[in-house]
């Protein structure tokens, strides 16, 4: 690939081509930044929920599932604090007559610093044998002096985000010389506020209808459901509430692929604790939930932490699991100490207590919360980024493979009879039917069989069982592993516990 922006190209046309992601409505010219997901895209990516859910919920004895409603109450989303403060700031540019979310924009501007200083250090370690980034990082020249327009730039972007000071920001960006990518000039106009929520109508006579609004978070539906929950289940603090679910945001800059949509889906889980030990919890689940990442084989240096400088209203301790993404770190999971702030403002604006008796310290309170939120479609978009492979080979050839984490493939084993006559394609169905109670596999008896190797390479199968003539002499196999194309023998009533 000659550069990321080629590269995320290529992945997004991948995708497509081998239906995994497809633009949503396409044959009516589609929607902006909505996508609906294909055969295979559907099974990794409920792939990827059922391994969340399993880290969270089955390997847990103290946090329980549920799933709550899309429509919700709309006093909820004013108790949450979304009806008033849930806003992005966005800024016009008179010219183009296009708009832009004006923190993206300076995100955008300390992102191409970035990406000199990334240049800078790439250049250096093709020169120097023992390189170290480190001290290559202090010292020369011009990687220093970028890397101080960034932390003056950032200090000072977070300074106006925290005071919500919107002139400052378009001063900010008049200051670095941001133009409209559309026209090239900078005739802006004043940033201001822009809610996010989609709303809709609920009644049946319009003269008594409520407007409600679609979710824009799965958490507020945790939070409602805090008593429900804790007493059926008959939950003793510290526990938490987990959930998978669909949430809608009116984005104005929706871009990146499904890297930031306005229907997607989250995985949330609320812990609730006693008053006083969240930021113990708070750093028990940053530890949990960067290993639960990592095993999943992919290189821990695509990960890192990035605190918050700017805390939301209701934080006192939060944090982003960032992933090197083809455009750059950016968020892929949040950890946010909540504070006691929602169950409180939903006690306030109900009526309802929402309160835990704890036996051990014989006291009522109402319980403060650590949270974990990570984007289903962004997850995917991780994985998927980071299994496209395109590599040549010794003979010459190449190939592109999806090197996904073998417990997320959509298509564990692909049955491949060598030819269609034989009874090679009775055997590969007798495999097929001792397979399917197990895995998600699939039959293809069509092309050479280096063909169909290269289609299963391409979606991302971890194994190829190839039945030829020695099968039917011995009921023996040949399996192709995708990584390394290594192939062997084995017996047919052994190909479960292999693939296992």
């Amino acid at each position: 690939m000659a550069n990321n922006e080629d590269l995320f190209k290529a992945i997004i046309s991948h995708a497509k081509e081998y239906g995994f992601i497809f633009p949503s409505s396409e044959i009516y010219d589609g929607l902006s930044a909505v996508y609906d997901y294909g055969q295979y895209g559907v099974e990794l990516k409920n792939n990827i929920k059922q391994y969340w859910w399993k880290a969270m919920v089955q390997y847990h004895e103290n946090i329980v599932g549920i799933d709550s409603a899309i429509f919700m109450h709309p006093t909820i989303w004013k108790a949450s604090g979304h009806v008033d403060a849930f806003n992005d700031p966005l800024i016009d540019n008179k010219d183009s007559k296009k708009r832009y979310r004006a923190d993206v924009l300076i995100e955008d501007h300390i992102q191409k610093i970035e990406d000199k200083i990334n240049k800078e250090v790439e250049k250096a370690k093709k020169r120097f044998e023992n390189f170290d980034e480190a001290l290559f990082r202090q010292t020369n020249p011009r990687v220093v002096e970028n890397q101080k327009k960034i932390d003056d730039i950032t200090a000072k972007y977070a300074e106006l985000m925290q005071n919500n000071d919107l002139a400052g920001l378009k001063q900010l960006i008049l200051d670095l010389e941001i133009a409209c990518p559309i026209s090239g000039t900078r005739n802006w106009t004043d940033v201001r506020q822009f809610n996010l929520m989609f709303s809709t109508q609920m009644g049946s006579v319009a003269e008594g209808a409520d407007t409600i609004y679609l979710r824009p978070e799965t958490a507020q539906g945790i939070f409602v459901n805090f008593l429900n929950v804790q007493k059926t289940g008959r939950m003793k603090i510290p526990f938490g509430i987990a959930q998978i679910g669909k949430a809608f945001r009116n984005e104005i800059v929706a871009r990146q692929f499904i890297f930031r949509m306005r229907e997607f889906e989250q995985m949330e889980m609320q812990f609730f604790v006693r008053p006083g030990e969240e930021l113990k919890w708070f750093e028990y689940w940053k530890k949990e939930r960067i290993e639960w990442h990592k095993s999943l084989g992919i290189d821990p240096e695509n990960y890192r932490f990035h605190d918050h400088e700017k805390l939301a209203h209701y934080a006192n301790a939060a944090t982003d699991i960032e992933f090197k993404f083809p455009f750059g770190f950016k968020e892929l999971e949040g950890i946010h100490s909540r504070t006691n702030y929602d169950l409180s403002r939903h006690e306030e604006f109900s009526g309802k207590k929402l309160r835990y008796f704890d036996p051990e310290t014989n006291e009522s309170y109402v319980p403060y919360v650590v949270e974990t939120s990570i984007g289903v479609d962004r997850m995917f978009l991780a994985v998927f980024s980071n299994a496209y492979c395109e590599e040549t080979l010794e003979d010459g050839s190449t190939r592109v493979v999806l090197r996904l984490p073998a417990q997320l493939a959509p298509v564990k084993a692909a049955v491949l009879p060598l030819v269609k006559k034989d009874g090679m394609p009775e055997k590969a169905r007798e495999i097929m039917d001792i397979l399917k109670p197990h895995y998600l596999c699939q039959y293809d008896e069509k092309d050479a069989i280096g063909r169909r190797y290269r289609r299963q390479d391409a979606i991302g199968t971890p194994y190829c069982i190839t039945i030829d003539n020695q099968t039917m002499e011995d009921n023996t196999v040949t399996i192709r592993e995708r990584d390394s194309m290594q192939q062997y023998r084995v017996a047919i009533d052994e190909i479960i516990n292999k693939i296992r």
